[in-house]
């Protein structure tokens, strides 16, 4: 059944999941879940130009289109499936990417990085789950040099069945901190899940990239048979900050002659982020300059560590997503910028279990501990902690009260779990 998907997806090689989003020739693959099922827009989807419908339902109506229905057990299993035999058509490096905090901008300047020189194919976005990863296989072209791969978890046995039809052969745990504690069990459940990538490495004869100022990481990779190590000290590769006021610099010491490398980026914790594209970058052959110059022209989007000059104010909008480990880390990289006057607005953080209240205590506790202009806290268990600072029930809420404020000269930090839509306070 697959080899004969696999052929239709050979003469239709765009995969689509949604009617709103669908082009003219598509393959429709209906999947469902526990509040939408695309089966009941299946006909529509072909009446609206798809070549084929993949279903595991049977529609009622629409006898003449009939014929253009795939019928399978389970779409969503065959979505992988499919992606699994076009992984097996491609001899190419696939190069996945997991971590706690900062996977998604380490994939970015990643793909900067390779595109300047191999035929690179990326995740697009933030598709990084159950969905994304195959569709992200799926749009690999023949062509392709090289893929890199995003994979997102929040439970164990996540990363390790996407491993399966993903089959990296090389891999980067970015980090394994205090995010998503609920699903995966605490601190080391996230360890043991994020460490699925490497088991799969070890297994298959991989390559790790390794950042070596996690005792951890060392500890977690040990076996896989070929590491390379980035890092500050001790490593193949080391950097250090030259810079971090307004954006990140980084001084290359070893391992590449790319010299110091400005970046666009703002956070001294994007430091791992930038060596880790350096090493993979030497790794697969990229000239140091090609190497420096895709660093130093990347661009942070979608929320990311942005700087945004807006109303006299310096707006560091880093409001994609947060957990305890990148919540301290940006604030303590905030409290160390150089300015006269600074103001926090955070939102709460989401999937954190039962050390949920003891994670946003703990934030409210290095708040604490350096002086601030104003500290506004939205939504969340921020709401049901006794604290000296403003609260706001949602972001809509804290983006009223900053227009009436009218904040002015401000250094402004605005971070927040993805369901809290900080970015929403600069829509006032």
């Amino acid at each position: 059944m697959i080899e004969q998907l696999y052929r239709l997806y050979q003469q239709h090689p765009s995969i689509q999941t949604d009617t709103r989003k669908l082009k003219k020739g598509d393959l429709f693959f209906a999947l469902k879940g526990p509040n939408f099922n695309a089966n009941l827009f299946a006909l529509e989807a072909l009446e609206r130009g798809a070549a084929y419908a993949v279903v595991d339902e049977r529609p009622e109506e629409g006898q003449g289109l009939k014929d253009r229905l795939i019928y399978v057990e389970d779409v969503l299993q065959a979505l992988q499936a499919l992606a699994g035999y076009h992984r097996s058509q491609l001899n190419i490096p696939f190069l996945a990417i997991t971590g706690s905090n900062g996977k998604t901008t380490t994939k970015e300047l990643i793909h900067a990085v390779l595109s300047t020189t191999l035929r690179t194919s990326t995740t697009q976005g933030n598709l990084n789950n159950h969905i994304g990863i195959p569709l992200t296989i799926l749009a690999v072209p023949v062509n392709a040099e090289i893929a890199v791969i995003e994979m997102g978890a929040n439970h164990q046995k996540e990363i390790e069945g996407y491993c399966r039809y993903t089959r990296p052969t090389h891999g980067i745990i970015t980090n394994a901190g205090k995010a998503h504690l609920e699903g995966f069990g605490g601190p080391e459940g996230v360890k043991k899940g994020k460490g699925e990538l490497y088991q799969f490495l070890r297994e298959q004869g991989g390559t790790a990239f390794v950042m070596w100022d996690y005792d951890y990481l060392r500890e977690m990779s040990a076996g896989i048979p070929h590491i390379i190590s980035y890092g500050t000290k001790d490593a193949a590769l080391t950097g250090v900050l030259k810079r971090s006021e307004p954006f990140l610099s980084v001084d290359i010491l070893r391992g590449a002659a790319t010299g110091v490398i400005p970046t666009q980026l703002v956070g001294d914790y994007n430091l791992p982020n930038v060596l880790a594209a350096v090493a993979v970058g030497k790794y697969f052959e990229v000239p140091d300059d090609k190497i420096a110059t895709a660093i130093a022209h990347y661009t942070p989007s979608n929320s990311r560590s942005q700087l945004i000059e807006q109303g006299g104010n310096h707006i560091i909008l880093d409001a994609y997503n947060a957990n305890p480990s990148s919540m301290r880390a940006a604030i303590e990289n905030f409290a160390s910028l150089k300015a006269h006057s600074k103001v926090l607005i955070l939102g709460a953080m989401a999937e954190l279990g039962k050390e949920s209240l003891a994670e946003h205590l703990g934030i409210v506790e290095l708040i604490g501990r350096y002086p601030w202009s104003q500290v506004a806290l939205v939504g969340g268990d921020f709401q049901k902690i006794d604290h000296p600072y403003l609260h706001f029930t949602d972001s809509k809420e804290a983006a009223r009260w900053m227009k009436n404020a009218q904040l002015q000269d401000q250094y402004i930090l605005i971070k927040g779990s993805r369901s809290t839509k900080m970015e929403q306070v600069l829509e006032g």
